[in-house]
């Protein structure tokens, strides 16, 4: 409706389905990301601290966003997340940041064929 009615600047997220299991907050379905890509035209990111709520989780699962197809992340970063006032234990540190550009920019130029990559079989 949004595009509709005249306004272009839409971008979708995946932030996670609901789930009754205790482990995560959510359940990402990055399964979404390369079907959205196929169906629309429009940018597709991931949210997945707030999908998991679970600091350790948010690294990797950026990694496979990334590798899924997604455009960008919405990452939560606090410099001591243990004292943030919300979302804490979903917050990651400027460090565990700087790991996750570094690799999932290296994961986008692999995907893309522009990476030097070797490997010995």
């Amino acid at each position: 409706y949004i595009v509709a009615a005249g306004n272009p600047n839409v971008i979708l997220c995946e932030r996670g389905i609901r789930s009754f299991d205790p482990q995560t907050r959510n359940v990402l379905d990055l399964s979404c990301v390369p079907l959205l890509h196929e169906l629309t035209h429009l940018p597709v990111i991931v949210d997945p601290s707030h999908a998991t709520g679970r600091r350790e989780l948010v690294c990797s699962m950026s990694r496979a966003a990334i590798a899924a197809g997604a455009d960008g992340l919405i990452l939560e970063v606090h410099p001591d997340p243990a004292s943030a006032l919300c979302d804490g234990r979903q917050s990651i540190t400027d460090e565990q940041l700087q790991g996750i550009v570094r690799d999932t920019r290296l994961i986008a130029q692999m995907i893309e064929g522009k990476a030097d990559v070797s490997y010995a079989a």
